[in-house]
């Protein structure tokens, strides 16, 4: 069921729906890639298809290199770019294996891909040709953009951190904090570190600074999980989408559902309405306003019945993406203050005590050691020290 912030796209892929990337500048165009070897792009206020480019195989990844090329790569193992405006399109390269991953970083100016061959690729997409193969341990699944960070999710829970600008080395070799097979990474819009889930209904966050005051911050948390008849159900988390704005981001997992955390006070924030079927992927448009909602079977059981796959926009407001803001009620500033104030009075008591025990003893004792003077001035630093 949609409400009157939420409708649902006109002429959905015949297949399963593998990815949504809305244009850069706008949240006007829609990039959609599916199992039905089609790449379409949807004019989204309109809610209208705008046009159709095909491949010989189901389409993995894909995504916008400007407002008017669209970048694609999938199983026939082919990478293309699109002119969205003359609808003409450019076989660019291949990889020895299905495409998984297409993505651009805009500092660098490079288009990145990943693949099952076990290599991620960078392209020129002035030229447009190939600008380097670098080798990965493993079958990449995902991969993410870091301002001039590559981030690589490969099969055995490894994750590699690279530097697009010197690809001679990998920064960092990491393995997976989470037990299953990773399923998406995702970077912060910040720069700072990202997000990674699995198969197990679980997520990540995680900071790429390796120090360890910084690593300590770093923590992983379930999610995507039902109860039923007392037996959890434990669900895949397919997607997740960054707001550009808050650093707030959104899941997406095979339970249908879709949450929006605030990582900083490790939170939700929000839950929508129960999707028809498994949330494939997500994408926030760069304004933040707009979340597209990939609603889409991934064959979790097998060839059996399932609800149509559909896409979904929803208008978000800041009251579901926005963090919360940390505000104390007035009874909690007031037991604070009494806590402050009751801490005071026992300090006074304490060292007014010590020093009259030491007046006595010098008065009893002739040869007390330290003046008054320098008595005094010892207790009163030493309670200025004194947290109780």
């Amino acid at each position: 069921m949609t409400g009157s912030n939420e409708f649902k796209l006109n002429q959905p892929p015949e297949d399963g729906i593998s990815s949504v990337k809305f244009s850069p500048n706008t949240s006007q165009f829609l990039l959609v890639s599916s199992w039905d070897t089609s790449v379409r792009l949807y004019d989204v206020p309109a809610n209208s298809m705008r046009l159709k480019y095909q491949h010989t195989g189901a389409v993995l990844d894909c995504a916008f290199y400007d407002p008017t090329h669209a970048w694609s790569g999938g199983l026939d193992h082919q990478l293309k770019m699109h002119d969205l405006n003359t609808d003409q399109e450019n076989l660019v390269g291949t990889h020895d294996a299905p495409i998984r991953c297409v993505e651009y970083c805009p500092e660098v100016n490079v288009m990145v891909t990943g693949s099952w061959d076990q290599t991620v690729k960078l392209w020129d997409p002035r030229t447009p040709c190939n600008a380097g193969t670098f080798s990965q341990p493993e079958k990449v699944y995902t991969l993410s953009v870091s301002g001039d960070r590559l981030i690589v999710g490969t099969a055995g829970r490894r994750v590699l951190v690279w530097d697009l600008r010197n690809m001679g080395y990998v920064q960092q070799r990491r393995e997976s904090s989470l037990k299953y097979q990773t399923r998406c990474i995702r970077a912060f819009p910040n720069k700072q570190g990202y997000v990674l889930s699995s198969i197990e209904g679980r997520v990540a966050v995680e900071y790429l600074d390796p120090s360890p005051e910084v690593q300590k911050k770093k923590y992983a948390f379930k999610c995507h999980r039902l109860k039923e008849n007392n037996i959890e159900q434990i669900y895949p988390v397919n997607a997740i989408s960054f707001h550009n704005i808050h650093n707030t981001f959104a899941t997406g997992g095979s339970d249908g559902f879709v949450n929006i955390w605030d990582p900083f006070n490790k939170k939700r924030l929000c839950q929508f309405h129960r999707y028809p079927t498994s949330i494939a992927s997500l994408a926030f448009s760069n304004d933040g306003t707009t979340l597209a909602i990939a609603s889409s079977y991934m064959y979790e059981m097998d060839d059996t019945e399932h609800p149509e796959d559909g896409i979904f926009i929803r208008q978000v407001t800041d009251a579901e993406t926005k963090p919360k803001s940390i505000e104390m009620k007035s009874c909690e500033v007031k037991s604070l203050c009494f806590d402050y104030e009751l801490q005071e009075v026992k300090a006074n008591l304490y060292f007014t005590h010590r020093l009259n025990f030491w007046k006595q003893a010098r008065q009893t004792l002739p040869c007390s050691g330290l003046p008054d003077l320098r008595v005094e001035r010892s207790f009163r630093d030493t309670k200025e020290r004194t947290v109780f």
